[in-house]
């Protein structure tokens, strides 16, 4: 694709993100700078359309983008803008040291309030894989980060809330302990094996193990208390979503279950940074619709959990990555401290 294509599509991709309104050959004329005739934009327009970036919708001579197109101009044409002063206040100032799940709903919230869609977070990560090896790291007075190795080499992180403090070499013996004698199963099915054991133990490795089995025990139930969502209502407010209210309930129903919505934030855990992912490309089909933009958070660097926004496919990205961004960066400073 030339530059003037290239211009053109970024031109009509921000004029439809802003009004809403199939862009015409005369408007992009007057838009784009550039001293062409509306012949010579309808040619250009007609390339694009061959290629799939953007479509004639059947009551109407303008262009809107395709999700083919959204993707091509936020991957190559999009400027970031540098988020308002006021919007980094209000992040700042709302995610501060706290519990994770505090600190999860206030995210969630702080991503509805500032996007105006809705805000979600995965919070970090339970699973009951056999384990090889596990660690526990002191992150704080009361809190601690217990590593599992699975059978396969994964490593997964899950955070842990104590009723005391421990010392390193607690933290050691215990994982060498429970390591050595309860690799290959999961923390909840060793429950019951371990039920009997406990008061045997030491009182350091007693308390941790009583931890872990609880975490794990935990760790099979419903996904609805590992995504936290928030402002799901506001997309009744988006014009491009609220028009088919068959296809909004079917998304809210998304909402509700989690299940879905928690396999494709989970993907995101692997990205470097913001992961977006627009339409089809979801692999959900009641996000057809839609776009989720995320972001993966860590905890000393190790990454624990997902947070995001789900909106519609017509979003003001440029504005909306950037928040998804610096809101994970100061979760993750939140549940460092």
């Amino acid at each position: 694709m030339n530059e003037r294509a290239q211009r053109l599509l970024k031109t009509l991709i921000e004029r439809y993100i802003a009004d809403g309104q199939p862009v015409g050959s005369k408007t992009l004329s007057m838009l784009s700078g550039m001293e062409l005739s509306s012949a010579s934009i309808r040619n250009i327009l007609a390339d694009l359309e061959g290629m799939g970036l953007i479509a004639s919708p059947h009551t109407s001579a303008g262009r809107v983008p395709t999700a083919k197109g959204y993707r091509l101009f936020v991957d190559h044409l999009l400027t970031i803008q540098p988020l308002e002063e006021l919007a980094m206040r209000e992040l700042e100032s709302s995610l501060q040291p706290d519990s994770p799940q505090r600190i999860a709903q206030a995210a969630s919230t702080l991503l509805s309030d500032l996007t105006h869609f809705a805000g979600v977070v995965v919070t970090p990560q339970r699973s009951d894989v056999a384990f090889r090896q596990i660690e526990f790291l002191r992150l704080s007075e009361r809190r601690i980060l217990m590593i599992l190795v699975t059978l396969d080499g994964d490593v997964q992180n899950h955070l842990l809330t104590t009723e005391r403090d421990y010392s390193p070499s607690e933290l050691i013996e215990a994982g060498n302990f429970i390591s050595q004698h309860y690799a290959g199963q999961g923390l909840s099915a060793i429950a019951s094996l371990v039920a009997s054991e406990l008061r045997e133990l030491q009182g350091n490795i007693t308390e941790l193990m009583t931890a872990a089995v609880r975490f794990g025990q935990n760790s099979l139930g419903s996904p609805s208390d590992a995504v936290v969502i928030a402002g799901g209502m506001n997309l009744l407010n988006v014009r491009d979503l609220s028009e088919d209210l068959s296809r909004l309930r079917e998304l809210f129903a998304t909402f509700e279950r989690k299940t879905e919505l928690l396999k494709l934030l989970n993907q995101g855990q692997d990205a470097q940074g913001v992961n977006i992912f627009i339409g089809e490309e979801s692999g959900v089909m009641t996000l057809d619709e839609c776009s989720v933009v995320t972001a993966p958070y860590r905890i000393n660097g190790l990454v624990v959990g997902t947070l995001g926004v789900v909106g519609p496919t017509r979003m003001a990205y440029e504005r909306v990555i950037p928040i998804v961004d610096i809101t994970a960066r100061l979760v993750s400073s939140a549940l460092s401290y």
